[in-house]
């Protein structure tokens, strides 16, 4: 615990009362302004929120020549029953910090990511078009697309657009190679591409909605109750990777009915497993740290959550009146 002293212009106090409160500050207290316009205030915060607490006020005092923080350390503080309390903000707190860390590391485009998205690119094309369905799950385990789209969407719980723009990037990208690749190998091998689990990924009906929903939720629930996120990641990777490979195979090889149907597949599982995956942040108090990104956190949200609804509704309705999407679908396995 640590008493800080604070003494700035009696303007401020409104700020002021904000970074106590985004600090749980254990206390707050303003005393009488001085004749100078100056005023002392003081407040209790933990030892984890110190810094937080040193930054917010280090952003309004350049403007202030005789503003002052002063930092005294608390020998004893009661009553004491707040101390498991305390205790328990401070570990969620930590969380959240670790969950920070991997949604940063999990937004870069980096030489692994890179490797691994190519490797299970291959991979998944060829256990694809084989019919293979072990080498299928073999791609999804090592396929790296859990960590950026779900970087996407707590960067927009915590209001963070510079981590947003990184995982949109990274998202792209990998949606890219995951549909060129397969592109450029149906064009190269001038074969029929009939087989079961190739058609399979050009099914688009009301199914598919729940299975990438609950995808998005598990995913981030993994991430935010410390659950190993593996077989997740694998869940998530099978609603990506094989829809936007065989979306490629359908381009490559001009079959652009069937090639319609992986295409919103895909747009559907992304749109779903974003959505989802924000209402559990949400749910599980993702938020930023420091007040003024609240609000920037705020807009963010609202956008963020109303795009995928609006992009959901009209896929819903696409599908609704296209149902010779379906058909297409079920003839061209009849045919085989």
């Amino acid at each position: 615990m640590k008493y800080l002293e604070i003494v700035l212009n009696e303007s401020s106090n409104e700020i002021i009362k904000k970074i106590a409160e985004n600090v749980k500050a254990k206390d707050l207290r303003f005393y009488p302004v001085d004749k100078d316009g100056m005023q002392i205030s003081r407040m209790i915060v933990t030892d984890y929120n110190l810094q937080e607490a040193i930054d917010s006020f280090s952003h309004i005092m350049g403007d202030q020549i005789c503003s002052k923080v002063m930092i005294l350390p608390i020998e004893a503080y009661l009553p004491k029953e707040s101390e498991e309390k305390e205790k328990k903000e401070n570990e969620a707190n930590a969380a959240k910090e670790t969950i920070y860390k991997e949604m940063k590391q999990n937004s870069d485009i980096n030489s692994n990511y890179v490797s691994l998205l190519v490797f299970s690119t291959i991979v998944a094309t060829i256990g694809l078009i084989h019919n293979n369905l072990a080498i299928i799950i073999g791609a999804m385990v090592i396929a790296p697309l859990l960590g950026p789209n779900i970087a996407f969407s707590f960067s927009a719980s915590i209001g963070d657009t510079k981590l947003m723009y990184s995982s949109i990037k990274t998202v792209l990208f990998g949606l890219f190679i995951s549909i060129i690749l397969p592109m450029f190998f149906a064009m190269a091998f001038n074969q029929s591409f009939d087989a079961p689990e190739l058609l399979s990924r050009t099914d688009v009906s009301y199914d598919s909605f729940i299975l990438a929903l609950a995808s998005g939720a598990a995913a981030s629930l993994s991430i935010t109750t410390g659950l190993s996120s593996v077989l997740v990641g694998v869940m998530v990777s099978a609603a990506l990777l094989p829809p936007a490979a065989v979306l490629g195979i359908m381009i490559g090889s001009g079959n652009s009915e069937l090639a319609i149907g992986a295409g919103v597949l895909l747009l559907i599982n992304i749109t779903s497993i974003n959505l989802a995956s924000k209402v559990i942040f949400f749910i599980k108090g993702i938020r930023p740290r420091l007040w003024h990104e609240k609000e920037e956190a705020k807009k963010a949200m609202i956008i963020y959550i109303s795009s995928w609804v609006i992009i959901l509704i009209i896929l819903f309705i696409y599908i609704y009146f296209n149902p010779s999407i379906l058909e297409e679908t079920f003839s061209g396995s009849s045919k085989k």
